[in-house]
Protein backbone atom coordinates (compact mmCIF):
# COMPACT_ATOMS: atom_id res chain seq x y z
CA UNK A 1 0.00 0.00 0.00
CA UNK A 2 1.32 3.40 -0.98
CA UNK A 3 -0.42 6.44 0.47
CA UNK A 4 -0.28 10.06 -0.67
CA UNK A 5 1.56 11.37 2.39
CA UNK A 6 5.19 10.34 2.84
CA UNK A 7 4.69 10.57 6.62
CA UNK A 8 1.80 8.08 6.68
CA UNK A 9 2.38 5.43 9.33
CA UNK A 10 1.40 1.76 9.01
CA UNK A 11 1.81 -0.27 12.19
CA UNK A 12 1.09 -3.96 12.70
CA UNK A 13 1.30 -4.58 16.47
CA UNK A 14 1.73 -8.33 16.07
CA UNK A 15 4.34 -7.97 13.34
CA UNK A 16 4.15 -9.06 9.73
CA UNK A 17 3.10 -7.45 6.47
CA UNK A 18 0.27 -4.89 6.50
CA UNK A 19 -1.80 -6.34 3.64
CA UNK A 20 -2.59 -9.69 5.33
CA UNK A 21 -3.25 -7.87 8.62
CA UNK A 22 -5.67 -5.51 6.92
CA UNK A 23 -7.48 -8.34 5.16
CA UNK A 24 -8.11 -9.94 8.56
CA UNK A 25 -9.98 -6.89 9.83
CA UNK A 26 -13.69 -7.41 10.47
CA UNK A 27 -14.27 -4.26 12.58
CA UNK A 28 -12.76 -1.04 11.23
CA UNK A 29 -12.84 2.39 12.88
CA UNK A 30 -11.88 5.49 10.91
CA UNK A 31 -11.37 8.54 13.10
CA UNK A 32 -10.19 12.05 12.46
CA UNK A 33 -7.66 12.29 15.28
CA UNK A 34 -5.50 10.18 17.53
CA UNK A 35 -7.72 8.96 20.43
CA UNK A 36 -10.99 9.24 18.47
CA UNK A 37 -10.90 5.49 17.81
CA UNK A 38 -10.65 4.65 21.49
CA UNK A 39 -13.56 6.99 22.31
CA UNK A 40 -15.75 5.69 19.48
CA UNK A 41 -15.13 1.99 19.16
CA UNK A 42 -14.47 0.40 22.55
CA UNK A 43 -17.38 -1.95 21.86
CA UNK A 44 -15.81 -3.10 18.59
CA UNK A 45 -12.40 -3.56 20.18
CA UNK A 46 -14.02 -5.80 22.81
CA UNK A 47 -15.97 -7.74 20.18
CA UNK A 48 -12.69 -8.63 18.51
CA UNK A 49 -10.87 -9.47 21.74
CA UNK A 50 -13.75 -11.73 22.75
CA UNK A 51 -13.56 -13.68 19.45
CA UNK A 52 -9.94 -13.44 18.29
CA UNK A 53 -10.21 -16.45 15.96
CA UNK A 54 -12.92 -14.91 13.82
CA UNK A 55 -12.69 -11.17 14.40
CA UNK A 56 -9.95 -8.56 14.17
CA UNK A 57 -9.96 -4.81 14.83
CA UNK A 58 -8.34 -2.19 12.65
CA UNK A 59 -7.87 1.52 13.28
CA UNK A 60 -7.37 4.39 10.85
CA UNK A 61 -6.53 7.98 11.85
CA UNK A 62 -6.92 10.43 8.99
CA UNK A 63 -5.15 13.58 10.28
CA UNK A 64 -1.62 14.15 11.54
CA UNK A 65 -2.37 15.38 15.08
CA UNK A 66 -1.05 18.92 14.69
CA UNK A 67 -2.84 21.80 16.37
CA UNK A 68 -3.97 19.99 19.52
CA UNK A 69 -4.33 21.81 22.83
CA UNK A 70 -1.21 21.70 24.99
CA UNK A 71 -0.34 22.82 28.50
CA UNK A 72 2.05 21.71 31.22
CA UNK A 73 4.99 19.69 29.93
CA UNK A 74 3.55 19.91 26.41
CA UNK A 75 3.05 23.69 26.37
CA UNK A 76 6.23 24.43 24.42
CA UNK A 77 6.01 21.55 21.97
CA UNK A 78 5.95 22.45 18.28
CA UNK A 79 3.42 21.02 15.87
CA UNK A 80 6.11 18.73 14.47
CA UNK A 81 6.89 17.43 17.94
CA UNK A 82 3.19 16.93 18.73
CA UNK A 83 2.70 14.99 15.50
CA UNK A 84 5.45 12.60 16.54
CA UNK A 85 4.14 12.30 20.10
CA UNK A 86 0.59 11.62 19.03
CA UNK A 87 1.71 9.09 16.41
CA UNK A 88 3.54 7.16 19.11
CA UNK A 89 0.57 7.37 21.48
CA UNK A 90 -1.74 5.93 18.83
CA UNK A 91 0.68 3.08 18.21
CA UNK A 92 0.72 2.40 21.95
CA UNK A 93 -3.09 2.25 22.04
CA UNK A 94 -3.04 -0.24 19.16
CA UNK A 95 -0.68 -2.44 21.14
CA UNK A 96 -2.83 -2.23 24.27
CA UNK A 97 -6.02 -3.05 22.34
CA UNK A 98 -4.30 -5.75 20.27
CA UNK A 99 -5.43 -4.24 16.99
CA UNK A 100 -4.62 -6.19 13.85
CA UNK A 101 -3.37 -2.98 12.25
CA UNK A 102 -3.18 0.76 12.93
CA UNK A 103 -2.81 3.21 10.04
CA UNK A 104 -2.25 6.96 10.36
CA UNK A 105 -2.71 8.73 7.04
CA UNK A 106 -1.10 12.00 8.22
CA UNK A 107 -3.26 14.48 6.31
CA UNK A 108 -3.62 18.01 7.62
CA UNK A 109 -7.05 19.05 8.87
CA UNK A 110 -7.06 21.74 6.19
CA UNK A 111 -6.59 19.11 3.48
CA UNK A 112 -9.48 17.03 4.82
CA UNK A 113 -11.78 20.07 4.95
CA UNK A 114 -10.60 21.65 1.67
CA UNK A 115 -12.38 21.59 -1.66
CA UNK A 116 -9.72 19.32 -3.15
CA UNK A 117 -9.66 16.37 -0.78
CA UNK A 118 -9.07 13.80 -3.51
CA UNK A 119 -5.87 12.51 -1.88
CA UNK A 120 -7.74 11.77 1.33
CA UNK A 121 -10.50 9.91 -0.50
CA UNK A 122 -7.97 8.01 -2.59
CA UNK A 123 -6.07 6.87 0.51
CA UNK A 124 -9.28 5.69 2.15
CA UNK A 125 -10.28 3.87 -1.02
CA UNK A 126 -6.92 2.06 -1.04
CA UNK A 127 -7.61 0.83 2.47
CA UNK A 128 -11.11 -0.29 1.65
CA UNK A 129 -9.90 -2.11 -1.45
CA UNK A 130 -7.62 -4.20 0.77
CA UNK A 131 -10.03 -4.53 3.68
CA UNK A 132 -13.66 -5.57 3.43
CA UNK A 133 -14.84 -5.17 7.03
CA UNK A 134 -18.22 -6.31 8.33
CA UNK A 135 -18.63 -3.27 10.61
CA UNK A 136 -17.29 0.26 10.14
CA UNK A 137 -17.32 2.95 12.85
CA UNK A 138 -17.30 6.56 11.62
CA UNK A 139 -17.96 10.00 13.03
CA UNK A 140 -21.63 10.94 13.04
CA UNK A 141 -23.25 13.69 10.92
CA UNK A 142 -24.37 15.66 13.99
CA UNK A 143 -20.84 15.99 15.42
CA UNK A 144 -19.93 19.64 16.07
CA UNK A 145 -16.21 19.29 15.21
CA UNK A 146 -15.65 20.47 11.64
CA UNK A 147 -12.81 18.01 10.98
CA UNK A 148 -14.90 15.10 12.23
CA UNK A 149 -17.72 15.95 9.84
CA UNK A 150 -15.28 16.46 6.96
CA UNK A 151 -13.70 13.06 7.64
CA UNK A 152 -17.18 11.51 7.63
CA UNK A 153 -17.84 12.97 4.17
CA UNK A 154 -14.52 11.66 2.82
CA UNK A 155 -15.28 8.21 4.25
CA UNK A 156 -18.72 8.13 2.63
CA UNK A 157 -17.18 9.12 -0.70
CA UNK A 158 -14.63 6.31 -0.44
CA UNK A 159 -17.20 3.74 0.65
CA UNK A 160 -19.46 4.64 -2.25
CA UNK A 161 -16.56 4.03 -4.64
CA UNK A 162 -16.50 0.37 -3.62
CA UNK A 163 -18.51 -2.28 -5.47
CA UNK A 164 -21.82 -2.75 -3.67
CA UNK A 165 -20.97 -6.38 -2.95
CA UNK A 166 -17.78 -5.28 -1.11
CA UNK A 167 -19.38 -2.68 1.15
CA UNK A 168 -19.72 -3.29 4.90
CA UNK A 169 -22.91 -4.83 6.26
CA UNK A 170 -23.09 -2.20 9.00
CA UNK A 171 -21.86 1.39 9.19
CA UNK A 172 -22.26 3.35 12.43
CA UNK A 173 -21.81 7.05 13.15
CA UNK A 174 -20.59 7.35 16.72
CA UNK A 175 -20.70 10.18 19.25
CA UNK A 176 -17.53 12.12 20.09
CA UNK A 177 -17.80 15.93 19.99
CA UNK A 178 -21.56 15.90 20.41
CA UNK A 179 -23.36 13.22 22.37
CA UNK A 180 -26.21 11.37 20.67
CA UNK A 181 -28.43 11.06 23.73
CA UNK A 182 -30.80 13.54 22.06
CA UNK A 183 -31.91 10.99 19.44
CA UNK A 184 -35.24 9.29 20.05
CA UNK A 185 -34.85 5.84 21.55
CA UNK A 186 -36.02 4.05 18.41
CA UNK A 187 -33.14 5.64 16.46
CA UNK A 188 -30.36 4.91 18.95
CA UNK A 189 -27.85 2.14 18.40
CA UNK A 190 -26.44 1.11 21.79
CA UNK A 191 -22.80 0.02 21.74
CA UNK A 192 -22.00 -1.90 24.90
CA UNK A 193 -18.97 -0.16 26.40
CA UNK A 194 -19.22 -1.79 29.81
CA UNK A 195 -16.94 -4.72 28.96
CA UNK A 196 -13.28 -4.67 30.01
CA UNK A 197 -13.45 -1.38 31.99
CA UNK A 198 -9.76 -1.55 32.89
CA UNK A 199 -8.91 -1.79 29.20
CA UNK A 200 -11.18 1.17 28.44
CA UNK A 201 -9.26 3.31 30.93
CA UNK A 202 -5.87 2.12 29.72
CA UNK A 203 -6.73 2.85 26.09
CA UNK A 204 -7.85 6.40 26.86
CA UNK A 205 -4.90 7.07 29.15
CA UNK A 206 -2.47 6.09 26.40
CA UNK A 207 -2.97 9.63 25.09
CA UNK A 208 -1.00 11.42 27.74
CA UNK A 209 -0.44 14.50 25.58
CA UNK A 210 -4.18 15.12 25.49
CA UNK A 211 -5.07 14.23 29.08
CA UNK A 212 -2.19 16.19 30.60
CA UNK A 213 -2.16 18.64 27.73
CA UNK A 214 -5.39 20.20 28.92
CA UNK A 215 -8.28 17.86 28.03
CA UNK A 216 -9.49 15.08 30.35
CA UNK A 217 -10.97 12.93 27.61
CA UNK A 218 -10.57 9.86 29.79
CA UNK A 219 -12.88 11.13 32.55
CA UNK A 220 -15.32 12.74 30.13
CA UNK A 221 -15.66 9.64 27.94
CA UNK A 222 -16.16 7.22 30.81
CA UNK A 223 -18.60 9.64 32.47
CA UNK A 224 -20.68 9.99 29.32
CA UNK A 225 -20.81 6.23 28.82
CA UNK A 226 -22.06 5.77 32.39
CA UNK A 227 -24.62 8.57 32.00
CA UNK A 228 -25.89 7.08 28.74
CA UNK A 229 -26.52 3.75 30.48
CA UNK A 230 -28.23 5.23 33.54
CA UNK A 231 -30.45 7.68 31.69
CA UNK A 232 -31.39 5.29 28.89
CA UNK A 233 -34.52 3.82 30.50
CA UNK A 234 -36.40 5.50 33.34
CA UNK A 235 -38.45 2.52 34.53
CA UNK A 236 -35.98 -0.35 34.52
CA UNK A 237 -32.67 -1.23 36.11
CA UNK A 238 -29.55 -0.66 34.02
CA UNK A 239 -28.90 -3.59 31.71
CA UNK A 240 -25.44 -2.19 30.93
CA UNK A 241 -23.14 0.05 32.93
CA UNK A 242 -21.64 1.95 30.01
CA UNK A 243 -23.13 2.74 26.60
CA UNK A 244 -21.80 4.62 23.60
CA UNK A 245 -24.58 5.88 21.34
CA UNK A 246 -24.35 5.52 17.59
CA UNK A 247 -26.42 6.42 14.54
CA UNK A 248 -27.06 3.81 11.87
CA UNK A 249 -25.46 5.08 8.66
CA UNK A 250 -25.78 1.80 6.76
CA UNK A 251 -28.46 3.15 4.39
CA UNK A 252 -25.97 5.76 3.15
CA UNK A 253 -23.66 3.06 1.78
CA UNK A 254 -26.48 0.92 0.48
CA UNK A 255 -28.08 3.69 -1.59
CA UNK A 256 -25.76 6.13 -3.37
CA UNK A 257 -28.72 8.37 -4.20
CA UNK A 258 -29.55 8.96 -0.55
CA UNK A 259 -28.47 12.48 0.46
CA UNK A 260 -26.48 12.41 3.74
CA UNK A 261 -27.73 15.85 4.78
CA UNK A 262 -31.38 14.88 4.28
CA UNK A 263 -30.72 11.61 6.08
CA UNK A 264 -29.24 13.42 9.10
CA UNK A 265 -32.08 15.93 9.16
CA UNK A 266 -34.51 13.03 9.50
CA UNK A 267 -33.13 12.33 12.98
CA UNK A 268 -33.75 15.96 13.96
CA UNK A 269 -37.27 15.89 12.59
CA UNK A 270 -38.12 12.76 14.56
CA UNK A 271 -36.79 14.40 17.73
CA UNK A 272 -38.89 17.50 17.08
CA UNK A 273 -42.00 15.37 16.56
CA UNK A 274 -41.27 13.42 19.75
CA UNK A 275 -40.92 16.60 21.83
CA UNK A 276 -44.07 18.15 20.35
CA UNK A 277 -46.16 15.02 20.81
CA UNK A 278 -45.12 14.55 24.44
CA UNK A 279 -45.72 18.22 25.31
CA UNK A 280 -49.20 18.23 23.73
CA UNK A 281 -50.14 14.92 25.38
CA UNK A 282 -50.10 16.54 28.81
CA UNK A 283 -51.23 20.03 27.86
Amino acid sequence: MTFSQSTADVFVPGGGAPEPALRRVTHLCIGAHQDDIEIMAHSGICDCLDSPDTRAFGGVVVTDGAGSSRTGIYADKTDAEMIDIRRREQRRAAEIGRYAIQIQLAHSSAAVKGKDSSDVVRDLAILLDECQPEVVYLHNPADKHDTHVAVLWRCLEALRMQPVSHRPARVLGVEVWRGLDWMIDADKVALDSSRRPELASELLQAFDSQIFGGKRYDLATEGRRAANATYHASHSADAQHAITWAMDLTPLVQDDELDPVTYAEGYLERLRDDVSTRMRRFQ
